[in-house]
C-alpha cells in the first residue's frame, strides 16, 4: 500500500461537507459524538496514566500524521487542509495518508500499522467503523502516539480526545426540526445515510428517530433509511429508488455531504423538484445551485477546515502534556479560542449552522 503525502469552515447541521456528487465525496459519513462504549482491549487512557501541565511549552517539530475516511473526499480535502495550516504554523510537519474508499476498513487500520513503525507524534484519524481500528490505534498508544478522531469516532478507549464537529443531539434533531417546517409536520420521509457502520451518520439519525416521537410530528413516518455509502452515484440511485418506492414522500433528510448533493442533483432534475423537501449536512459551495434554483429551501453543517485544525491543536496539545485527554481539562487552540474536554473525551467544535437563500452567500467553503 503506497503511502500519500499531500499538501494539503462550520455550518449547522451539515456534514459533514465539502462536496460531491458526481465526483464521490463525502463526509458526514463519519461520526458526531457517540456515547460510544469503552472497548475492552484498550489501552489505559492518557488521562489515567499522566498528569497534564497546562504552563507546558508547546513542542515544535513534530510530526502530525492525518488518516480521513477517504482522501479523495472534498469534505476531508478541506478539513485536512486546515489541519495541515495549523500544524505548519505551530512549527511542526503535516503528513496525510489513507484510503481512496471510505468502507476499506482494512486499509485504515494498515495504515496505522505504518504510522505507529514510522513513529509519528499523534495521528488524527477519522474512523470508519467505530471498533475497526481499536487494536491498532491502542498499539500506536502504547508506543507513545497520541490519538485524536475527528469527525467520525472510535470507541472512546481507543482513542485520547475526538473532536466533535457540533453535538451530535444538536445535530439529529435540529435536521427533524428543519425538516418538519418544510413539510408542515405531515407527510412521509426518509433519510438518505452513508455507510451503514459509519458512527456519526448512527448517532444522529438515533437522535433523528428520537425526536420523531415528540407529539408535534406525530403526523410524520420515517418510512426507510436508504445508504449511499459516500458515493456519489450509489447515493444518487438509492434517491431514485426511494421516489420509486414511495412515489408520496415528502421529504428526505441526508447528514451526508456527498448524499445531499447526490440527492438534490437528482431532485433538481426530476418532476420531484420543489415537491420533495431536502435538507441535511452540506456544504454551501456543494448546495449553492440547489439553494438557488429552489430544489432546497436549508440545510445545516459546520466548517470543516476548523474541525481539522481543532484536531491538530489538540493533537499537539497532548503531544505537549498540556492535556491529557481527562473531562474537564480546558486548553487554548490557537486563535480558535478555548476548548474544555467533555464527558468521554470529547471536545465539541460548537453550534451547527443553517444555510438558506438568506445566508448561503456570506460562506464560501
Amino acid at each position: 500500500m503506497s503511502e500519500r503525502t499531500t499538501p494539503a469552515r462550520r455550518l449547522t447541521a451539515v456534514v459533514a461537507v465539502v462536496g460531491v456528487v458526481a465526483l464521490g465525496a463525502a463526509a458526514c459519513g463519519g461520526t458526531t459524538k457517540n456515547s460510544s462504549s469503552k472497548d475492552s482491549s484498550s489501552a489505559p487512557t492518557a488521562a489515567s496514566t499522566a498528569s497534564a501541565d497546562p504552563g507546558a511549552p508547546l513542542k515544535k517539530g513534530l510530526t502530525i500524521a492525518y488518516l480521513p475516511k477517504a482522501v479523495n473526499n472534498p469534505y476531508f480535502t478541506t478539513s485536512d487542509t486546515g489541519g495541515r495550516k495549523a500544524v505548519e504554523a505551530a512549527g511542526s510537519t503535516y503528513k496525510e495518508v489513507g484510503t481512496s474508499s471510505s468502507t476499506d476498513t482494512a486499509g485504515q487500520v494498515s495504515y496505522v500499522n505504518t504510522l505507529t513503525q514510522q513513529r509519528v507524534d499523534a495521528i488524527a484519524v477519522s474512523a470508519q467503523d467505530p471498533g475497526a481500528l481499536c487494536t491498532a490505534l491502542n498499539q500506536a498508544r502504547k508506543n507513545g502516539v497520541k490519538v485524536v478522531t475527528y469527525d467520525s469516532d472510535t470507541n472512546a478507549g481507543c482513542r485520547d480526545v475526538f473532536i466533535s464537529q457540533a453535538s451530535s443531539e444538536d445535530l439529529g434533531r435540529t435536521e427533524v426540526q428543519l425538516m418538519a417546517e418544510q413539510i408542515g409536520n405531515k407527510g412521509r420521509i426518509a433519510i438518505l445515510s452513508a455507510a451503514q457502520t459509519a458512527t456519526n451518520q448512527n448517532t444522529w439519525i438515533g437522535f433523528m428517530k428520537d425526536e420523531l416521537k415528540k407529539p408535534q410530528y406525530k403526523d410524520i413516518q420515517l418510512v426507510k433509511v436508504a445508504y449511499g455509502n459516500d458515493d456519489a452515484q450509489t447515493s444518487f440511485q438509492q434517491t431514485q429508488g426511494l421516489l420509486q418506492q414511495y412515489p408520496d414522500l415528502k421529504g428526505i433528510i441526508s447528514p451526508t455531504t456527498v448524499g445531499i448533493k447526490a440527492a438534490a442533483q437528482y431532485l433538481s432534475g426530476s418532476k420531484y423538484k420543489g415537491k420533495v423537501q431536502l435538507t441535511g449536512l452540506g456544504t454551501p459551495n456543494d448546495m449553492r445551485a440547489y439553494v438557488a434554483d429552489g430544489t432546497v429551501r436549508s440545510f445545516e453543517l459546520w466548517d470543516p477546515a476548523k474541525l481539522g485544525a481543532l484536531a491538530a491543536h489538540t493533537a499537539i496539545a497532548l503531544v505537549s502534556g498540556r492535556i491529557t485527554g481527562a473531562p474537564g481539562q480546558t486548553y487554548t487552540a490557537g486563535d480558535m479560542g478555548t476548548f474544555t474536554i467533555g464527558q468521554d473525551s470529547t471536545v465539541v467544535l460548537g453550534k451547527p449552522t443553517v444555510f438558506d437563500k438568506s445566508t448561503i452567500g456570506q460562506f464560501n467553503f
